[in-house]
């Protein structure tokens, strides 16, 4: 009985450590075509798994994963892991739910069960800061800065948390950001728009800014989300002017360094007047991006009303978030 494609490829691959299709193609004498079907299920089989982007995709034989341990976890625990966790491994896998909290749980090497109970109480001390779906950050500014320039300050979820660190948005938000994954920014986007919907609905927002970016990236964080977002509103322009030195806000420790930052190379480059403007920004640390933009619009007389929102704050008063 002659021996089937999909079993030469998978000792092809197991002798050599990895191939690409085009590899395949050429030493088995068949189409692209062919190979990519046949590649396509065996990873369905999870026989094989791939690295890389086009036009360089390596395939590797999966190794084989322990049996998974039984875990008897409530049906609302186990929802609220669900909705609420998610990990990045190191190897770049998104782990989401249970899954990903019995993978981070085998990390610490922490039983379950009794680790699941234990983030439930922890979700639940940050939850009460959460108001209609938004954690009011005013305080925080205000015990932070002299003075403030916002009339509201929104975040709509913590960074990260005690012992179990980033949160789900605060996952999807760093690596988005740092991978430039457009993939994983549309599934970030996808949890925002209807909240960001909701507020602008709650505030009569009629003008949105986005603060722009220090760092060079190919593919820029804020544009994407302005681009995906599409909202229905007009778009104050901020720009970010160029220094002789780039230095991102991220790098700052020191408070008045990073308003000092802010202050000097963020404009605002528009003369039209709104009522409410929403001023946006992915991760606020201090604040002080959000306030010294705020600062400019209100001494340009650009709006009435100035509510800040990011997607991810910290939790305690100044902070730095030098992930994002």
């Amino acid at each position: 009985m002659s021996e089937k494609t999909s079993e030469k490829i998978l000792k092809y691959i197991e002798n050599k450590g990895q191939a690409t299709g085009n590899e395949l193609a050429l030493h088995f004498g068949i189409t692209p075509r062919a190979v990519r079907k046949q590649l396509n299920n065996l990873l369905d089989e999870e026989a094989l798994y791939k690295m890389g982007k086009p036009p360089k995709v390596f395939y590797l034989i999966k190794p084989n994963k322990n049996e998974a341990p039984i875990i008897t976890i409530d049906f609302s625990l186990k929802k609220l892991i669900d909705k609420n966790f998610l990990i990045i491994t190191p190897a770049g896998e998104k782990m989401e739910g249970l899954e990903g909290f019995t993978y981070w749980c085998g990390r610490q090497k922490l039983p379950v069960e009794k680790t699941a109970l234990e983030y439930e109480k922890t979700l639940k001390k940050y939850v009460q800061y959460k108001k209609g779906g938004l954690i009011d950050g005013m305080y925080k500014i205000k015990h932070t800065f002299p003075e403030v320039f916002l009339d509201k300050l929104f975040y709509l979820d913590f960074y990260s948390i005690e012992r179990f660190g980033k949160t789900k948005l605060g996952q999807l938000l760093l690596y988005a950001k740092q991978s430039q994954n457009r993939t994983l920014i549309k599934e970030l986007v996808d949890q925002l728009r209807p909240r960001i919907t909701d507020l602008l609905k709650r505030f009569t927002i009629d003008a949105v800014a986005y603060i722009p970016p220090t760092v060079k990236r190919e593919v820029q964080l804020m544009k994407e989300l302005e681009r995906m977002l599409d909202l229905p509103m007009s778009t104050l322009n901020l720009v970010k002017v160029k220094t002789p030195v780039a230095v991102p806000q991220k790098t700052l420790n020191k408070l008045e360094d990073r308003v000092e930052n802010a202050r000097s190379t963020i404009v605002v480059d528009d003369t039209r007047k709104y009522g409410t403007l929403l001023l946006l920004d992915d991760a606020l640390g201090s604040g002080a991006t959000l306030n010294e933009t705020a600062r400019k619009i209100r001494s340009q007389n650009l709006a009435q009303t100035v509510i800040g929102l990011a997607i991810t704050g910290s939790f305690s008063g100044f902070e730095v978030i030098s992930e994002v």
